[in-house]
């Protein structure tokens, strides 16, 4: 990374706004303890879906844009909402693949969705999620470069340049990129295939460690040639620690 910056890059929150909030803490304490770095933050998508506050998570995502450079990668969960409000069809797949927690999230309780046809349901989503709110998660990205490293939610096609990736792959692939061994244009930091810990193959770095379901969000540090990693962990009893390294297993 160029001298006297330093990446922090989120891996996928889905809907846990008490494990993101607990690392947007341990983050800022660490902006305010090294004053004179240029910190930058890249959140790798899916920030909704599956988890029970994926509204919440958009909304501390877009205030923390506000005080902080913070940018935000599209992954194929918010392609699935953003689709739900274009047909009822496309509101039925993305309800089948952890919509139904988002939808709640918005203000739907879970007796009106067990009640309502699927055509009302989607006559009624764009009441409670705003426009803003669907044009500001259109407006996420869909890659990052910064010196040796390029984010990405889901991955890249490895036969084409970066120049010429499609968004379908950015937001989808799996393994064409996953079984990849070969060298890259540059190191390839992504989200979307869970793995139990951060997964280094030296082309390509995956730190989505499955939040919703084990309770472990992941942010990688880069600063000049080094990394390392930054976890908010919960315990049986809910309770939220921090680990500089990851937890131990």
């Amino acid at each position: 990374m160029p001298a006297g910056t330093r990446y922090y890059a989120v891996g996928d929150i889905h809907g846990r706004l008490d494990l993101f909030n607990a690392m947007i803490a341990a983050i800022e304490e660490e902006i305010v303890a090294a004053p004179g770095l240029d910190h930058r933050i890249i959140l790798l998508g899916d920030l909704v879906d599956r988890g029970p506050d994926s509204a919440g998570v958009v909304e501390r995502a877009r205030a923390w844009q506000q005080t902080r450079k913070v940018r935000i990668l599209a992954g194929n969960h918010e392609e699935m909402f953003l689709a739900a409000f274009t047909k009822p069809e496309a509101l039925r797949h993305f309800l089948k693949h952890g919509g139904h927690e988002t939808v709640l999230s918005y203000g739907f309780s879970s007796k009106q969705l067990a009640k309502l046809e699927l055509e009302e349901i989607f006559e009624r989503l764009p009441q409670v999620v705003s426009q803003e709110t669907r044009d500001y998660i259109a407006s996420f990205e869909t890659m990052i470069r910064a010196g040796d490293y390029v984010f990405v939610h889901a991955g890249i096609d490895p036969t084409r340049p970066l120049a010429e990736q499609k968004r379908s792959d950015l937001l989808w692939i799996r393994e064409r990129f996953l079984n990849h061994e070969g060298p890259l244009e540059k190191v390839v930091v992504h989200g979307h295939t869970i793995f139990d810990q951060v997964m280094d193959c030296g082309n390509r770095i995956g730190i989505d460690t499955g939040a919703f379901r084990s309770g472990v969000l992941t942010a990688l540090v880069l600063e000049g040639d080094q990394r390392r990693i930054l976890q908010a962990c919960t315990d049986e009893a809910g309770s939220i620690a921090i680990f500089h390294g990851e937890r131990p297993h």
